[in-house]
């Protein structure tokens, strides 16, 4: 699709205000997770993106004796839309293994500041590996010619509706499993089942809780990705990954590992500015049943 560059850097400052704005939001806490410094190198880029985007707007500009004109403006916000829609998936799978690991606690020893230096080295070589993986096998193509004047050829991306539609039938499954776990309790228990059927209360009850929790906070926001996907509307690739969307896959992922780990005894919330991961029982019970 053809978006004038002007509508460009307009769309790129709105993000970058976004971001920055929702990275000052969570300033607290925002290292202590990978989704977090990712978060804060995201913003980076889009802020050195746009000021390129700026410097280069028009024709004339010189650098290192190559002139630079709007068709390098179209090509670096091609191919950084591309880095961008590959990197949907990595993140997704990424966080939600850093999730998995607070949770349950598998890396106790490792203090706040080792913590930081592996989430930074992650979030820089998925940068890398993404920028090698365009370049060199992806097969990109840019589209730089028979465009009007000032104006850019955009790929758009769907990566982000196919995240969330995959993480919410995620989702959606285990809510089916603890209501069907619940219904099965009904049925009068031996002595020896009691255990059991206590336990499956307890995951029944922090899968319910989860998605209430969740479905508090992000609902209007599920509104709004239902309308994009039902409605013809595309979304520029280099608008698809923001902090915004960052912060709605952070709380997802949270429900989907509490979910997934509430058999196994919860140790700890990974943090979540938006959610309020509080359940009116003790998460250990379990443990004592």
């Amino acid at each position: 699709m053809n978006i004038s560059i002007p509508s460009i850097l307009l769309g790129l400052g709105g993000k970058c205000l976004l971001n920055w704005s929702l990275v000052f939001l969570q300033k607290n806490h925002i290292c202590r997770s990978f989704l977090g410094v990712f978060s804060v190198s995201l913003t980076v880029v889009d802020t050195l993106l746009t000021l390129s985007v700026t410097a280069l707007h028009g024709d004339g500009h010189a650098l290192l004796g190559l002139k630079l004109t709007r068709y390098h403006v179209c090509l670096l916000v091609q191919i950084i839309g591309q880095v961008y829609s590959t990197l949907q998936w990595p993140v997704v799978v990424v966080a939600a293994l850093d999730h998995f690991f607070t949770a349950t606690r598998r890396f106790q020893s490792t203090n706040t500041r080792s913590r930081r230096v592996i989430c930074l080295f992650v979030s820089g070589l998925l940068w890398s590996l993404a920028a090698l993986y365009i370049f060199l096998l992806s097969g990109f193509r840019p589209v730089v010619e028979d465009v009007s004047h000032n104006q850019c050829w955009i790929f758009h991306t769907s990566q982000i509706l196919h995240v969330t539609v995959f993480l919410l039938l995620t989702v959606s499954c285990a809510a089916l499993h603890a209501w069907c776990s619940t219904r099965l309790l009904k049925i009068p228990p031996l002595n020896d089942q009691i255990t059991n059927q206590s336990r499956a209360h307890c995951r029944g009850s922090v899968v319910h809780q989860a998605l209430q929790i969740f479905l508090n906070t992000w609902a209007l926001f599920l509104v709004f990705l239902a309308v994009l996907l039902l409605l013809p509307v595309v979304i520029p690739a280099y608008l698809g990954l923001n902090v915004a969307w960052l912060c709605f896959l952070n709380s997802l992922l949270i429900a989907v590992v509490l979910c997934a780990v509430c058999s196994r005894g919860l140790a700890a919330v990974p943090p979540d500015s938006f959610c309020e991961w509080r359940f009116k029982f003790s998460l250990a019970a379990e443990d004592r049943t």
